[in-house]
């Protein structure tokens, strides 16, 4: 008995929406961009993990040299920091070396960087930790110790920077998740708008069900699935173009960005949230359909 009713249901709420088709586009529209705000958010989110995944797992501690350093006083506080217990390896780049690379990642500011008329890039000596996963503690010690060599300026460990980049996505997710938030509101009012029409346009119809002794279950299903069913196409459009984004930005985008393009970038959404996103959606329809009924269905 079940499945006949609930496939009479699904016809119903089909007719419906074919029916009235130019309002369930509107919902469909603000449906899809509030869950592809929060699809956005949560692939930069993704992306900013993997990056700062990638930045610890390097567990480099880089050096700066003092200005005017001799390139034979250079190479033995390169051997001073390699004989640390810590290091497995320390490479030293010269300052040209360094101005190179940079404008290999941002050509675009070649212009800038010559007319400084000098060479703004120090020399520095990166490392590589033996145990990515060293304390933060003992590395810390050591740099400090490595900070009192009179040939060296200041040391920066890329830990840090990778926990602000988590930060970062962190953040990401909060301000997908609030402003998304406020658009899913708005599609669950729409969506209750647009039901609110269709229960109104079909009054006639639903006093006659009522009079031949239609269950409430009967009168109100199609409905409910007619909001479902926005909800639910709604966020998988949102889903489809989020993945979209995700692939198509660095071809067309993250070239131009260099290595902020890649911090930046979108990476695909894990299975949990794209399904957590659809599984939204179609709460957020029935939400909208329930509000309606309750309003305009005593029954």
């Amino acid at each position: 008995m079940i499945l006949p009713k609930l496939r009479q249901a699904g016809k119903d709420a089909l007719r419906n929406i074919w029916l009235f088709k130019a309002r369930h586009l509107a919902s469909l529209a603000v449906t899809a961009l509030a869950f592809l705000t929060v699809g956005l958010f949560f692939s930069l989110a993704n992306n900013l993990r993997l990056r700062a995944d990638e930045a610890s797992r390097e567990a480099a501690v880089v050096f700066y040299l003092r200005p005017g350093l001799s390139a034979a006083e250079s190479v033995l506080v390169a051997e001073r920091i390699e004989a640390g217990a810590l290091v497995a390896r320390a490479d030293l780049i010269d300052a040209e070396s360094a101005r190179k690379r940079f404008l290999s990642q941002f050509p675009d500011l070649e212009a800038v960087v010559q007319s400084l008329g000098r060479n703004p890039f120090p020399a520095s000596i990166e490392t590589t930790l033996r145990d990515p996963d060293a304390p933060t503690e003992a590395v810390q010690a050591f740099m400090a110790e490595i900070r009192g060599h009179p040939g060296v300026e200041d040391a920066v460990f890329n830990r840090e920077g990778a926990e602000r980049i988590r930060s970062i996505g962190r953040l990401a997710e909060a301000v997908g998740l609030g402003f998304g938030g406020l658009l899913i509101l708005a599609a669950v009012v729409v969506i209750s708008g647009v039901i609110s029409l269709n229960i109104i346009a079909r009054r006639d119809e639903i006093e006659i069900l009522r009079l031949v002794g239609a269950t409430k279950a009967c009168v109100r299903g199609p409905y409910l699935l007619e909001g479902l069913l926005i909800g639910v196409l709604g966020s998988a459009i949102a889903l489809v173009l989020t993945a979209a984004a995700s692939r198509l930005f660095p071809a067309f985008a993250g070239g131009a960005l260099g290595p902020i393009g890649e911090l930046f970038g979108f990476r695909a959404l894990s299975l949990p949230q794209a399904l957590g996103l659809v599984a939204a959606g179609g709460g957020a329809g029935l939400l909208g359909s329930a509000f309606s009924l309750a309003r305009l269905l005593k029954i």
